[in-house]
């Protein structure tokens, strides 16, 4: 049960230029339910915005309400296991991909535009080649790892690293599983993350915390699942996703960071530019940390729309 704001953290609330969804559903994949959020005109051509790793719907608050006020419609999730989505037993890549596609399900308009920060453009890319007709242009917020290939080892060292690397994640797990976030205050939550975020302003990250966080009676606490850690979405390697590029069958926008966060994935565009498949382009934006989006809402959504009207 959740507890009653005080007049400061109902203040906390509101941010400027930050809009809270036009509509808020349901979406059942394979049985796990995920909350969808939608801003904009239901019948407008629409956009689906994937949010990273440790994120949540909410982040885009600012972002998605330009792109609605342009004429779209703008919907994105929260994944497993963040925001008000269910937790699940695992975690996995491909398990996030499900849930992308069954959200792009309830949609039901084909194909649209994919909109990917961070981890959630990493799992744009691998739905985008299962499914390709399903998309009509990409754009990758900073979620295009670099391709630093991991150390030349004999195949059956590779199977006990993989072996080792399962085993890890289900001993956590269980070690996890009837754990609860520690309770803070509302500056505590903001504070705590803005270690990760030492470019987010703290006015910013206690909207964040009132979005992504719960007031129990004990206290605030994000919703994000305990169990869920850096690298604990399931075996992934960024050579994977890079290695995916050049085979996009779709415009592509990429978008980089240039200032080095704990949470970015600081790749330069030289290390992007012989994986680009034909057509696409890849920009890098000085002075900007990994949240591009959270941090220069107005700019990127610029870029983005430059991007959809030269498409169109």
């Amino acid at each position: 049960m959740t507890a009653p704001l005080t007049p400061e953290e109902a203040a906390a609330a509101q941010y400027p230029g930050a809009r809270r969804p036009d509509r808020q559903r349901f979406v059942s994949a394979q049985g796990l339910r995920l909350a969808v959020s939608e801003w904009g005109d239901a019948s407008a051509p629409a956009i689906l915005l994937a949010h990273g790793g440790f994120d949540f719907a909410g982040t885009f608050d600012v972002f998605a309400p330009l792109l609605a006020d342009a004429g779209f419609r703008v919907v994105s999730w929260d994944q497993r296991g963040h925001g008000d989505s269910e937790h699940a037993e695992l975690y996995s890549w491909d398990g996030d991909v499900r849930d992308m596609l069954a959200v792009l399900d309830s949609i039901r308009a084909d194909p649209l535009i994919l909109i990917g920060h961070s981890k959630g453009g990493s799992i744009s890319t691998h739905l985008i080649q299962a499914a390709p007709d399903r998309v009509r242009a990409f754009v990758n917020l900073d979620g295009i790892p670099s391709h630093k290939p991991p150390p030349d080892v004999a195949d059956h060292e590779r199977t006990r690293l993989l072996a080792r690397e399962l085993s890890g994640w289900l001993d956590h797990r269980e070690k996890a599983g009837s754990k609860v976030r520690r309770p803070d205050t509302l500056d505590g939550l903001a504070r705590r993350r803005q270690r990760m975020n030492p470019r987010l302003s703290l006015e910013w990250l206690r909207y964040l915390a009132t979005v992504g966080g719960r007031k129990d009676p004990d206290g605030w606490r994000w919703k994000i699942d305990p169990a869920l850690r850096p690298g604990g979405f399931g075996p992934w390697r960024a050579t994977w996703s890079m290695a995916r590029f050049a085979s996009l069958p779709v415009p592509l926008l990429g978008v980089l960071a240039t200032e080095s966060e704990p949470m970015g994935w600081d790749t330069p565009a030289e290390e992007v530019q012989p994986y680009l498949p034909p057509g696409a382009r890849v920009m890098a934006l000085a002075g900007v940390g990994h949240f591009v989006h959270i941090e220069q809402p107005q700019r990127i959504a610029e870029l983005v729309l430059e991007f959809l009207a030269e498409l169109a």
